[in-house]
């Protein structure tokens, strides 16, 4: 492309701190999101099959900032102008559009991979992926490539295009890839959400009134027991039993729903009433059903732990990207409508931000991360 055709008699004011905080943030979001795949990759107790599309969804933020955000902040520090050949602004613009779209529907498949674990659990696999779960992370990044097609061939290639400016030109395209990219699946993520979170607080309820039942029953059987004459008197409720119900948290209730197979009260109160504790809504008479309903409520309270740290990561997500999306549906639409410059570029730049802030999530909120990642951040604070 000739140079006279590039920034015809335009004076290129140099965006210094947009360069350094670039420059920053590629930092940060490369070697964040190498640690969450590296946790992934050693940790024995890291490798389940939801953390597998946690790695997907860190590897289009690595490609965003090797591909996309190098030649993004070069245009910022030129303050937003093009000086590249636009062939390169199209890849640039396919890239963008292509990883954006994979981050998100990767979200999305992590919440039909959920909602899936919090409905039929017993015949979810945690450890290995299956057919499914392949199915569902390759078709993320298949429909994140169909999205970014067009830019790759040729829709971007309008007549009397501006050179100095890198950006998607064809305005239908725009709100095309916008609805499929983010106006679609949002919506869908969410309700996927609502409704493990309507199942996980329905069994929740369920574990407690059956606590309940069972506090009052075990308790008339002291007191009829105490009444009798007999040598030997029951011995003293369970641990789980002789705390009051409403003092207790939700994880002190996982750690002692599930007494040990050696406990006294394996022959006695277990058989009966307690069994009524660890395995909330079926009988407690046939082992069979015993067994898988103690499966079942470990599989869910293991959900429900899973459960805290993505509702952060999608809440993010849509904090970040949700004005980039609006914004720019806007000026498609609206080509009258007078959008500054600088609320284009701060939209772009939180969008961008968001690919920094998975790992830091995933260290605040999940256990096994942190240790994994104190291991190579040694400084890193203890609250965290």
């Amino acid at each position: 492309m000739p140079a006279n055709h590039t920034i015809p008699n335009h004076t290129t004011n140099y965006n210094f701190p947009a360069l350094i905080f670039g420059i920053v943030l590629i930092i940060c979001i490369i070697c964040g999101n190498v640690l969450v795949c590296l946790s992934v990759y050693k940790e024995k107790a890291l490798k389940t099959t939801t953390n597998y599309f946690i790695v997907s969804l860190a590897v289009a933020d690595l490609l965003l900032a090797v591909l996309v955000l190098p030649l993004f902040v070069y245009a910022e520090f030129q303050d937003g102008v093009w000086s590249l050949n636009m062939t390169i602004c199209d890849g640039l613009m396919t890239m963008d559009v292509m990883l954006c779209t994979a981050s998100i529907f990767n979200l999305c498949a992590i919440s039909i991979d959920r909602f899936i674990a919090v409905s039929i659990p017993l015949n979810y696999n945690r450890k290995h992926v299956d057919h499914r779960q392949i199915v569902l992370l390759s078709a993320t990044w298949i429909l994140a490539l169909a999205v970014a097609s067009p830019v790759m061939f040729g829709i971007n290639d309008v007549p009397n295009r501006d050179h100095s400016e890198c950006k998607l030109e064809d305005n239908n395209y725009v709100v095309y890839s916008s609805v499929c990219s983010f106006f679609v699946p949002c919506p869908i993520m969410l309700l996927l959400y609502c409704g493990m979170f309507r199942g996980l607080r329905n069994w929740e309820e369920a574990r407690k009134a059956k606590l309940m039942s069972s506090m009052q029953a075990c308790r008339k059987l002291q007191e009829a027991e105490s009444l009798q004459p007999l040598s030997g008197l029951p011995p003293p409720l369970p641990p789980i039993i002789d705390k009051d119900l409403a003092d207790m948290s939700l994880d002190e209730l996982d750690q002692d729903q599930y007494p040990d197979s050696d406990s006294p009260y394996q022959a006695d109160c277990k058989d009966g009433v307690v069994s009524m504790l660890a395995y909330p809504g079926e009988s407690y008479n046939e082992d069979q059903n015993r067994n898988r309903q103690k499966k079942r409520a470990k599989i869910n309270g293991r959900e429900r732990k899973a459960m805290r740290v993505l509702p952060v990561v999608v809440g993010a997500f849509l904090f970040c990207w949700t004005p980039f999306f609006v914004v720019h549906t806007m000026r498609a639409l609206c080509e009258d409508c007078d959008i500054p410059s600088s609320v284009t570029s701060i939209v772009t730049w939180l969008g961008y931000v968001n690919s920094a802030l998975n790992p830091i999530i995933y260290t605040v909120f999940n256990t096994e991360f942190r240790k994994f990642f104190r291991k190579f951040v040694p400084t890193l604070p203890s609250c965290c």
